[in-house]
């Protein structure tokens, strides 16, 4: 598929996703999130790339719906565009590589959604967060009454959706929101050393260690340690864990082949 609202390129294993709409502030679009299922399915089948980074062009991550689009939607057509957000960001959140958001600018409504279906987010200084959909009648309907909780607690989060109100970076990471702030300068190069801190890791323990987590938080803590132990152990029939141990007990920098 041809990409017109977002672009893709691999660097060092490492997948490179920048919505390319500046003008419209990167707003997600029904032709938007066509583009993203299809590079999510695409990514999903992908041996080579190891880690995902999404950024946006502008001033701008994501700064939330097409509200022109959206206000022309009757019931129906709402719901099935929620439907098709949840798709997208749950398989986002479901690719067993890392995806690491890069926020380069303003992350609203349901580019805020977005940014909370990746793994680790990265801030600039210049960044704003925010879940305004109050102000227009409607709630965060991409994930956002679910996994804002979950990340910053209960309390922060119907403080942010009950008010509409923007946060910069700065109480983005006092909140847990966000797990770095740097200048917007040298936002890229932080994510992509992030990246390849964690593609340099065994690859299958990676992507175990996401699935136990993701479980987990959905889990009653009982069941989440049953599940931690179950996949926990059969990672010790993976070559890549012999091939750990042993580099380690030879001082010597382990050669994992995802297997």
């Amino acid at each position: 598929m041809t990409y017109t609202k977002l672009s893709y390129r691999v660097e060092d294993k490492i997948g490179i996703v920048t919505f390319t709409q500046p003008a419209k502030m990167n707003a997600l679009s029904q032709d938007v999130f066509v583009e993203l299922w299809d590079l999510i399915s695409s990514i999903a089948e992908e041996k080579e790339v190891r880690a995902l980074i999404f950024t946006g062009e502008g001033r701008a991550f994501v700064a939330g719906a097409d509200i022109n689009e959206m206000s022309k939607m009757d019931v129906m057509q709402a719901y099935e565009r929620m439907v098709v957000a949840h798709r997208c960001f749950d398989g986002l959140e479901s690719l067993k590589i890392p995806v690491i958001a890069a926020i380069n600018g303003f992350a609203l409504g349901g580019g805020c959604e977005l940014a909370m279906a990746c793994d680790i987010r990265i801030a600039s200084k210049e960044a704003k967060f925010g879940q305004p959909e109050v102000n227009l009648g409607i709630i965060p309907c991409y994930g956002g009454t679910q996994r804002l909780p979950r990340l910053i607690g209960k309390g922060n989060a119907m403080k942010m959706i009950f008010t509409g109100n923007f946060i910069d970076s700065t109480e983005a990471y006092r909140i847990g929101l966000v797990q770095e702030v740097v200048d917007g300068s040298e936002l890229m190069e932080v994510a992509c050393a992030v990246a390849k801190e964690i593609i340099n890791k065994g690859p299958v323990a990676i992507a175990l260690a996401k699935d136990a987590i993701n479980t987990g938080m959905s889990s009653d803590f009982k069941s989440a340690l049953m599940y931690e132990k179950a996949i926990g152990s059969l990672l010790f029939a993976t070559e890549d864990q012999k091939e750990g141990m042993n580099a380690f007990l030879e001082k010597r920098e382990a050669l994992f082949r995802n297997k």
